[in-house]
Parts: structure tokens; sequence; C-alpha cells
């Protein structure tokens, strides 16, 4: 009897099941994907699955939208573009250098806080994105009507620093749940005071954790659409709304072509995160 629900029985009786499951997992999840990838490279003029003839047009009409003559002035797709960029960046660095010393004091710390501290910065995945961008849109209207502020760039730059730290933080915290406080006090009594030690011994040591946190805030900000819809202004706009901005009567090829470009870009930093963690790449 004990044989029949040995481990080794185990493993092979759920073995098909769990290899269905997976199977059935990855389609679902690479599905939507693999389509907008075919597609990017129909050579039909309009969109019908499975192409009848396949070519780089759609791909030639995405350069020229970005650097031909279509693409000057605000409203362009290179505008987008570089805000995207723009706002990435600076929600990257923003994010990680909040989290490197919340992250230092919450390890160091210990005890119940850290705990409620980590749940708090998690609120803002558990909310629904369209609750949390129409309460960051009156609050940025309420400033303007009461004081006159504008924020500008500011008005992404917030709501995208708000969903990047729960992940940074949670690398930061990783990362420098694996640091010895023995290292630290080696270096004190060698002279060093506790922020020098803190900065030359254990930021280098963070370094894996640091650096997987610039590349998820910045994939979380550049990819971000919900948010932003109800944020972005005539003005400031992300490439994904201008996207969005171009699907809206119709389903431009075009936008498939740039769709593909963005999953290679993020499958390219994802790859990235994963040989970090791995530890076979360092932060500088």
């Amino acid at each position: 009897m004990s044989a029949l629900f040995s481990p080794s029985n185990a493993k092979g009786s759920f073995a098909p099941v769990m290899g269905t499951l997976a199977a059935l997992g990855l389609l679902i999840a690479c599905l939507p994907v693999v389509l907008i990838v075919v597609m990017s490279f129909s050579g039909d003029h309009s969109l019908s699955f499975p192409p009848k003839s396949f070519s780089l047009q759609w791909y030639g009409s995405a350069g020229s939208v970005l650097w031909g003559d279509r693409s000057e002035g605000i409203m362009s797709a290179m505008s987008g573009l570089l805000t995207s960029f723009g706002v990435g960046l600076f929600t990257m660095l923003a994010s990680v250098l909040v989290c490197i010393p919340l992250a230092y004091a919450l390890v160091r710390g210990g005890g119940k806080a850290q705990r409620w501290v980590e749940l708090l910065f998690t609120m803002p995945l558990v909310f629904p994105m369209v609750v949390l961008g129409v309460s960051y849109l009156l609050i940025v209207e309420t400033l303007a009507t009461t004081t006159g502020i504008e924020l500008g760039y500011f008005r992404l730059i917030i709501p995208h620093i708000t969903l990047a730290l729960p992940l940074v933080l949670r690398n930061c915290i990783s990362a420098m749940g694996g640091i010895h406080p023995e290292l630290e006090e080696a270096a004190m009594s060698l002279g060093a005071s506790p922020l020098r030690a803190a900065c030359n011994v254990v930021v280098p040591l963070m370094k894996p954790g640091i650096l997987a946190g610039f590349i998820f805030a910045f994939i979380i900000s550049f990819n971000e659409f919900t948010v932003t819809f109800f944020m972005y202004t005539i003005d400031v706009r992300t490439l994904p709304i201008w996207m969005y901005s171009r699907t809206v009567s119709s389903l431009d090829p075009t936008t498939l072509a740039l769709s593909t470009l963005i999953i290679l870009l993020d499958v390219a930093l994802i790859a990235w995160v994963d040989k970090i963690v791995g530890g076979k790449t360092s932060l500088f």
C-alpha cells in the first residue's frame, strides 16, 4: 500500500497533469504575443489571420512613423517614445534611490515594521488600476485648481513611481537580506563610519538587486497604460497612449510592428535581469 503513495509513483502519476497544465498556461500567456509577432510580418494590406504573405512593410512603416516626415510635433510617435524613455529613466532612478535606504532600514531594523511597510508599499498593486488612475487625476486636478501648479511630466512620473516601488523594494530587500551585519562591523572596526561602511560595503553587495530594481522599474513605467490614460495631456503623452490613439478607429498594422519591437526590448531586459539574479553580471 505504501508503495502506491511513494514519491516516485506520485511523480509519475502527476507528470502528465502538470505537463498539460504547464502547456495550457504557456499557451494562454504566449498566444497573444505570438499572434502580434506573426501579424507584424504580414504582407497583406488588411489584417487577416493567418497572413497570406509575409513582408517587412509594416516595420518600414513604423520607421517612417518614428523618423519620417510624419514624426514632427508633440502628437508624433517619436515624441511619445522620448516621453516614455524620459519618464521611465526618471522613475527607475527615483524608485531605486528611495528603496536602497528603505531596504537597509527595514532589514537592519527587523521586527514587525518590515512586514507592515512592505504591505503598505504593495497596496498599489492590489488596487484596480482604474481606481488608482482616477485617484491621481483628482489629486493633480485639485492641485492645479487650488494652487495653479501644473505638474507637467511629473503627473506621469509620480504614479509610475508608485507602481514601480513594490517590485524595486522587494529586490532591494532580497539583496540586503543576504548581507551579514558582521561585514559592516568589520569595516567600522577598521575605522569606517557607519555611513561609509554602508556605502562602501553594503551598496556594492546589493548590486544585483539594485540593477534588477532599475530594470523592473523601467519596464513597468515604459509599458504602463491604464493609469497613464487618466494622467496624460495633449502635451505629455507616452508611446502606449500614442499607439492606443492610433488604433481607436481601426487596427493599424504599424502598431503591431511597434508592439513587436517593444516585446523584444522587454524580453531582452528580463533576460538581463535573469543573468543578474544568477550572478552572471554586475551593476557597473
